[in-house]
């Protein structure tokens, strides 16, 4: 894992979000350009700032890394829901994604 993959990865999800570089900027409180500076390569993100682009972009550090997850943002509202289910509809859930994983 290095720079790219953060830099590509902010782009693919602030793109799945549909916000521009610009709008994604100044709803993090920086100017303009910061995203861009970030995805062009001239900057990289303090842990502070990676953690509230994280928490814009609607996904976990956790998720943010897991190039498997195309659209962590989805999974997570998907997982809030289910953690307000009983156990028998959880059950229900669980059967219909292994179907659908076949």
């Amino acid at each position: 894992m290095d720079e790219d993959f953060i830099r590509s990865r902010i782009s693919e999800l602030r793109l799945k979000k549909g916000v521009s570089e610009y709008k994604m900027s100044y709803d993090i409180g920086h100017s303009k350009g910061y995203i861009q500076g970030i995805t062009s390569g001239r900057a990289m993100p303090s842990m502070r700032e990676f953690l509230y682009i994280c928490e814009y972009l609607g996904v976990t550090p956790g998720d943010f890394f897991d190039a498997g997850v195309k659209n962590p943002a989805l999974l997570q509202r998907a997982l809030d829901g289910m953690r307000e289910l009983d156990d028998g509809d959880l059950e229900l859930v669980a059967g219909v994604a292994e179907r659908l994983r076949r």
